[in-house]
């Protein structure tokens, strides 16, 4: 392993990360409609999730799933439909006197944070790509395991301080102003990503 193949990694995956998408919705709304400790939960989940598919890749149980057209779309059309769900359930928050969601339970945030990656199959392409440019055969194993953990620790190190961030309470408090409006945007986010990968796979 070289410092420059590292550092390759090291810059996609940050680019990877910090792309909006369907993990950055989740990773916000629990963030305001619960708490820092729920933002970070997912985040932390979330992390977990991409470290899975990044030992998965260096194993090579990520190449059996792409060779596996049934199990590949089986986990597309999961993701989907799960996105989905998580989209309705946003579409139809009620407002309160408060106009604050109801609390969300920590389990919720980890389920969540780590379900949005595990049941999108495109992770595992991904990281087959970057990986073929700095992995070969003659690759030690502990070279490969610095490259699926820094992938695993950038991914959830970002969406840590994105939970960390939007979690200050000058911001907090004016979104959680807000939170039913934002709870619903970020539903319609997710049904229109959950659309968009269902026109993909048709």
């Amino acid at each position: 392993m070289t410092l420059t193949s590292w550092l390759t990694i090291v810059g996609i995956c940050c680019l990877g990360a910090m792309s909006p998408g369907p993990s950055l919705a989740v990773v916000l709304k629990h963030t305001i409609s619960g708490s820092r400790n729920k933002g970070i939960s997912a985040a932390i989940a979330h992390g977990l999730g991409v470290g899975l598919y990044a030992f998965a890749c260096i194993s090579g149980v990520a190449l059996v799933i792409m060779t596996s057209e049934t199990l590949f779309t089986a986990l597309k059309w999961s993701g989907a439909a799960y996105l989905a769900w998580l989209g309705i359930k946003g579409l139809l928050s009620q407002s309160n006197p408060n106009q604050n969601l109801p609390e969300v339970d920590t389990k919720d945030a980890i389920r969540d944070g780590f379900m949005v990656v595990f049941l999108n199959p495109k992770i595992a392409v991904f990281f087959i790509a970057i990986f073929s440019q700095v992995i070969g055969t003659d690759t030690p194993i502990i070279a490969k395991v610095i490259y699926a953990s820094t992938a695993m620790i950038i991914d959830g190190g970002w969406y840590v301080i994105v939970a960390w961030v939007f979690s200050n309470e000058r911001w907090l408090k004016k979104l959680q102003r807000r939170a039913v409006w934002l709870d619903r945007c970020f539903g319609l986010i997710l049904l229109s990503l959950a659309i968009q990968l269902v026109l993909e796979m048709l």
